[in-house]
């Protein structure tokens, strides 16, 4: 059976030893929470907050000594998250973090929960990628920039 890009990713981060994310997703990120409830290798741990998925990110990257993900809706959910991904880059913790984005085919609308998202995570990231489509999800997160 195909997987899906949400699956393929998933896996891929799976098999290169992410095993848990803390998720506080919205509906652009319903194909990876449906991703994570079909796979045994990652544990999702749901936060009301996305200030909580980034700080308990940051906690399991510096006590495990691995990454960690997290998966936030859209540009707002990066920007809750922000004051805990400020402290973990400085303090080179492992987390790998999942934005979602809106449709390419709504982006024209300006929804009210559109941003730069690549303008918000630069200031709290080593590094950033932006997926333009499935196909290359896999490819994106086999890069090993956390090591």
């Amino acid at each position: 059976m195909a997987m899906n890009g949400a699956e393929s990713l998933l896996q891929t981060l799976v098999n290169n030893g992410v095993e848990v994310c803390f998720s506080n997703p919205g509906t652009s990120e319903m194909h990876m929470v449906a991703a994570m409830g079909k796979s045994e290798g990652m544990r999702s741990v749901l936060g009301l907050f996305e200030g909580v998925c980034s700080g308990a990110a940051d906690g399991y990257g510096r006590m495990a000594g691995k990454p960690a993900c997290t998966l936030l809706h859209l540009g707002p959910g990066l920007s809750n998250a922000s004051a805990n991904l400020h402290n973990a880059r400085k303090a080179n913790s492992p987390i790998i973090n999942l934005i979602g984005d809106h449709a390419t085919y709504h982006k024209q609308y300006d929804a009210p929960l559109n941003s730069d998202i690549v303008g918000l995570a630069g200031p709290v990231s080593h590094w950033i990628n932006v997926v333009p489509d499935a196909p290359t999800l896999p490819a994106a997160a086999a890069v090993r920039y956390w090591k």
